[in-house]
């Protein structure tokens, strides 16, 4: 992101949590679709491509979710610390208006 742009919103120092966080949820939505279309295909070739492609993107989301918690950005295994950071990004939503 732009450094004046991320300086103006205030999201200079989360602009890699932002872009980390969206493309977590992305690969959680990737996952879901490519399930979704397992399950409705009847072509032998279609499933086998949509197996591979299921099985990258989970491995993209573990990469994404494993680079989010060293970073800090994402603690699944402590509620209270996962709860402060999403009150601090919903603090810096809500300041950017």
């Amino acid at each position: 992101m732009n450094s004046i742009i991320e300086s103006l919103t205030g999201m200079d120092k989360m602009s890699d949590q932002v872009i980390a966080t969206d493309f977590l949820i992305s690969a959680k939505s990737a996952v879901r679709n490519y399930s979704m279309a397992l399950t409705e295909t009847t072509s032998k070739e279609v499933r086998t491509v949509l197996r591979k492609q299921l099985n990258d993107v989970i491995i993209a989301h573990e990469t994404i979710l494993n680079y989010m918690s060293k970073k800090g950005y994402y603690n699944a295994y402590n509620l209270n610390e996962q709860y402060k950071i999403d009150m601090q990004t919903t603090e810096t939503a809500l300041n950017l208006t």
